[in-house]
């Protein structure tokens, strides 16, 4: 790749050229020179309007559905929207079918990404099956090349089996991801308890459902050691208790979601399933709280939870309806209304000092991993801004500020 990117203002604090608006060489994989102009020597040009960049955003938690559901998404095409959505890498959920819960399913996905602009992280499952019975082969998947291992969307009842599971990825500095909602407490809740459920109708799950097993879990955190990481945070009381958590040491980070950090229960309104998610959107104390944690430095990062769910699960009646809404696409411009943009940058590269992999500044001698974006204006997210196979997105019809324009990684330009 010989390519001059033009008039480009760098977000990257770690960076000499941070906030800097220069002209970019990208020469055999490599920026050869940042200055604040290039004369044009045998390379393409890419000028774009207020372009700026920063490090390549990388998303804790995505779904695609390959093997088991490409009717929601392959892994080819979902790489391709988190690339056009600005991110580098994503983090794969095991919730699949079968579910990704040894090293034959890790070394499967991890081949049907090898030729993509953005960078594919397994999750391993943390239980056989994500049946919460028995610990998967961790070891096996950690050196088939899982990141991780956790159940997507599902808590782990047994107290027990967590302690151990904690206790035994120490041995080879594994993560666990722990997804926390007590069951019993949420019932047959399909949305947060407060007054727009009461008010619809709809069964409520209360905020005590999750800080419950917040609590639990960084109680058994505190007693085993290692580390944990509790994904899309959604309660006020869950936040406050992660930052009791760290002050005391442990080793806890955790993620919010870009919807809870947008919307709230008021979206039931119309008992449009596209807003019903797990964990459920909550009220404006809550949306607050997490904004607070975020500022703060509680909360670690930002993810787009993109969860893609076909029409056959998604339009129906609201109890029966799948949890989930895809985010990729509108992750950007929905937090640059509530965010302010290096905060928003920051959270959305935060993912990679958890799952271990190179951080390195924008500078000669860097190979490019950077995500391409214009900060300012206003549009409305419509259809026509879906790329995912699946369209059950719930900010159609929200306004976004700003826009992305693509990536450079892998050698690859994708815009």
């Amino acid at each position: 790749m010989n390519l001059i990117i033009r008039k480009a203002t760098i977000i990257d604090p770690k960076s000499p050229f941070h906030k800097q608006t220069v002209d970019i060489r990208i020469s055999e994989g490599k920026i050869s020179r940042i200055a604040e102009s290039i004369d044009t020597i045998d390379a393409e040009e890419l000028i774009l309007e207020n372009l700026h960049l920063s490090q390549g955003w990388f998303d804790s938690s995505v779904s695609f559905g390959e093997p088991g559901y490409e009717e929601r998404e392959t892994i080819a095409n979902g790489l391709h929207v988190a690339g056009k959505s600005g991110f580098t890498a994503v983090a794969l959920q095991p919730n699949s079918n079968p579910v990704i819960d040894n090293q034959s399913q890790i070394s499967f996905v991890l081949s049907k990404s090898k030729d993509a602009a953005t960078d594919l992280y397994p999750i391993g499952a943390l239980t056989k099956n994500s049946d919460g019975k028995d610990l998967a082969e961790l070891f096996d998947m950690k050196n088939a090349g899982a990141v991780a291992f956790g159940d997507y969307g599902k808590s782990m009842e047994n107290a027990n089996l967590l302690k151990i599971a904690l206790q035994y990825t120490q041995d080879f500095d594994g993560l666990p991801i722990v997804f926390s909602q007590d069951m019993h407490v949420k019932g047959n809740g399909v949305a947060h308890e407060g007054i727009a459920a009461t008010r619809l109708g709809l069964k409520g799950i209360p905020a005590l459902a999750e800080a419950l097993h917040v609590a639990r879990n960084l109680y058994v955190l505190e007693y085993t050691g290692g580390r944990l990481h509790i994904p899309t945070v959604s309660a006020a009381e869950s936040v406050q208790l992660i930052r009791e958590a760290k002050a005391k040491g442990l080793r806890v980070s955790c993620s919010v979601a870009v919807h809870h950090l947008v919307m709230t229960d008021e979206q039931l309104e119309g008992f449009d399933t596209r807003y019903k998610v797990t964990p459920p959107l909550r009220d404006e104390r809550h949306r607050e709280a997490l904004l607070k944690g975020v500022l703060d430095g509680t909360i670690d990062m930002i993810t787009s939870d993109h969860n893609p769910i076909d029409i056959e699960h998604k339009k129906m009646e609201f109890d029966l309806a799948k949890d989930g809404t895809i985010g990729l696409e509108s992750a950007f411009g929905a937090l640059m209304t509530v965010l302010p943009l290096d905060v928003v940058v920051e959270k959305l590269t935060a993912a990679r000092l958890l799952f271990g992999t190179e951080n390195e500044a924008i500078k000669e001698g860097f190979s490019p991993n950077i995500t391409l974006f214009n900060p300012e204006g206003n549009s409305v997210f419509t259809k026509d801004n879906i790329l995912s196979k699946s369209k059950n997105s719930a900010f159609l019809g929200a306004k976004m500020q700003g826009k992305v324009y693509g990536i450079i990684n892998n050698g690859k330009l994708v815009i």
